[in-house]
């Protein structure tokens, strides 16, 4: 007997690395010379496990990474010594002396904000956001004056200025003319900017699907998130064809399988009765592992057996269970796969979403740290 339990379990999450390295090799192929990749790595980067992810990133040359909170990046710094790391989102004044003391880069988003951080007394390194249209972050670009303030302050040193693209994933008209009034705005700032004397530092915008639909773009970096990880958000039409492979996989383990008759019911509430003779296993993985509650009764299909099979009745804390009627031969301790593949069956993560009502980001950064990381 084992000297403690095993790591795999019940359930858990695979990585595959390689498919990681493939993906950058994708993402770098579709960017001009001269552009850099800066790596997305929040949520744990977005629920592949931030230690392994940043350390083949580094392996493959990437120097550059974004986080969404100070303490990320004081993790991250761990494990990127000596790369740059861009603290996306609020930092609390009382935090900022973190942000001195790991070197990691803040993202400044209005002129009350950048007084904040100068009257801390620390150095601080900072991009300046500029909001060209999302409405979420970000100096107008009408207040010229107050995005010129920043690159004033004695103790903040400008490396770069950036925004966000809303809608660089739609190619209909609209979406593509927005988008261009985007860049035009970035840009209009960022000259007004150099021609009175500013070192305006790196310029980046493009997110996954910026980097797909707005490769030419001659910024000096790319932000890669969802489609570093083989996965696209939920629209999958790309300008330029996306060449992912998926990291992700998700398994869990066959813990029952018994036959219910018709007119029996499963799980809380006898939300699903059978309606004829139907094998059922109970999976060893449920809402308190990251599977969204709100797909009970959405028949989303998982692969047991090599066979595409329907999750029924309410999902649980810790247990969910499947209509296996077709997978002649599952049974207890058997490996399940609610994403990835089996041979040449694939539940794709982008499926899973959609019978959650939700998007792919939605899954991967969700799934719970009680689901092991296994690196393939």
């Amino acid at each position: 007997m084992a000297d403690k339990p095993l790591k795999r379990g019940r359930a858990w999450v695979e990585i595959d690395l390689d498919a990681l390295a493939s993906n950058l090799t994708d993402i770098r192929s579709k960017i001009p010379n001269g552009c850099e990749v800066m790596a997305v790595v929040k949520a744990n980067a977005y629920g592949h496990g931030v230690k392994k992810v940043a350390g083949r990133l580094l392996r493959e040359g990437v120097k550059t990474f974004a986080v969404a909170t100070v303490n990320e990046g004081l993790k991250l710094r761990k494990y990127v010594r000596d790369g740059s790391i861009l603290v996306f989102g609020y930092t609390h004044p009382e935090d900022i002396k973190w942000l001195s003391e790991h070197n990691l880069s803040q993202l400044v988003i209005d002129g009350g904000y950048a007084a904040i951080l100068n009257s801390s007394g620390y150095k601080l390194n900072v991009h300046v956001a500029i909001d060209t249209g999302m409405h979420r972050l970000g100096m107008e670009p009408s207040d010229f004056a107050e995005i010129e303030s920043v690159f004033n302050y004695e103790n903040l040193i400008v490396e770069g200025i950036a925004t966000h693209l809303s809608s660089s994933d739609g190619l209909d008209e609209r979406d593509i003319e927005f988008t261009k009034a985007q860049m035009e705005k970035l840009s209009a700032v960022i000259q007004k900017l150099r021609d009175k004397g500013y070192n305006t530092g790196k310029i980046h915008a493009q997110a996954s699907y910026g980097i797909y639909n707005y490769s030419k773009l001659q910024y000096d970096y790319v932000r890669p998130g969802i489609m570093l990880y083989g996965v696209h958000s939920s629209i999958e039409e790309t300008k330029e064809k996306a060449s992912l492979k998926p990291v992700l996989s998700l398994k869990a383990v066959v813990a029952q399988v018994r036959w219910i008759e018709a007119g029996e019911s499963v799980s809380y509430s006898r939300t699903y009765t059978a309606d004829k003779p139907t094998k059922i296993a109970t999976v060893s993985i449920g809402y308190a592992d990251g599977i969204p509650r709100q797909m009970s009764g959405k028949d989303a299909l998982c692969i047991a057996g090599g066979v595409k099979v329907p999750i029924i009745g309410i999902i649980t804390m810790d247990m969910l269970m499947l209509d296996v009627t077709n997978a002649k031969h599952i049974k207890a301790g058997d490996i399940v796969t609610l994403i990835g593949k089996e041979g040449d069956t694939e539940a794709r993560c982008a499926d899973f979403a959609e019978a959650a009502g939700t998007i792919t980001y939605d899954i991967l950064s969700g799934l719970s740290t009680r689901l092991p990381r296994i690196y393939i």
